[in-house]
């Protein structure tokens, strides 16, 4: 039996990762699929206080072909070869295999993943599709404490790429539901992916 993808999008911080952890099924992280920092085709941001920026939320900073490739993989074949991405290093810094282990289901997140539920639909490919959301100084501040706990970059530029991105929240969470998202809480985002799983019989290692 074919396996499907639960699409998890949302704003940076929105709680999306945690939630993929909290379900227990395998995980396609999408952010994986970022270009790397030199490609010459990244798009940038003119922020105020400082040089314009890499906008990294923006679509264009990221490949959408590879990951609906790799999505279409795993539901065909149950495995696929990922890249693994640091973002302090700007670059894919390896790959790795991800296996489904007979899972019927296995979730694909991350910030752009709104951008690839229609070509998965297409596909036939597509169990759910929901945009994870909170209130915009709840994610502002989960986004900062852990962007800085990671070091991801330096803390200005850091400060100044979330205020935007603060600002353009709702705009983020409208454009997922324009794509075919489903807008819900992270809560219920568990309970309505749990209820298809345990519909299925087949939850990870399970063929």
């Amino acid at each position: 039996m074919r396996a499907q993808v639960v699409v998890l999008a949302g704003p940076s911080g929105s709680g999306k990762s945690r939630l993929a952890e909290r379900l227990g099924l395998p995980v396609l992280r999408l952010d994986d699929f970022y270009k790397d920092g030199d490609d010459p085709s990244l798009p940038h941001l003119d922020l105020a206080g400082g040089e314009p920026i890499v906008d990294w939320d923006d679509p264009g900073s990221w490949s959408s072909a590879d990951a609906v490739a790799a999505v279409d993989e795993l539901c065909r074949t149950g495995s696929t070869d990922v890249p693994i991405y640091e973002i302090a290093a700007n670059g894919r810094v390896g790959h790795r295999l991800l296996e489904l282990g007979g899972s019927a289901y296995f979730v694909a997140e991350g910030i752009f993943a709104q951008e690839i539920v229609a070509e998965c639909r297409r596909r036939d490919l597509v169990a759910e599709a929901l945009c994870v959301t909170q209130h915009p100084l709840r994610t502002f501040v989960r986004r900062l404490s852990r962007d800085l706990h990671e070091h991801r970059k330096p803390p200005f530029y850091l400060v100044r790429r979330g205020l935007h991105l603060l600002a353009a929240q709702r705009a983020v969470v409208a454009r997922a539901e324009r794509l075919g998202c489903r807008v819900v809480s992270p809560d219920a985002a568990y309970r309505r992916v749990r209820t298809l799983v345990a519909g299925s019989g087949r939850g990870p290692g399970q063929a």
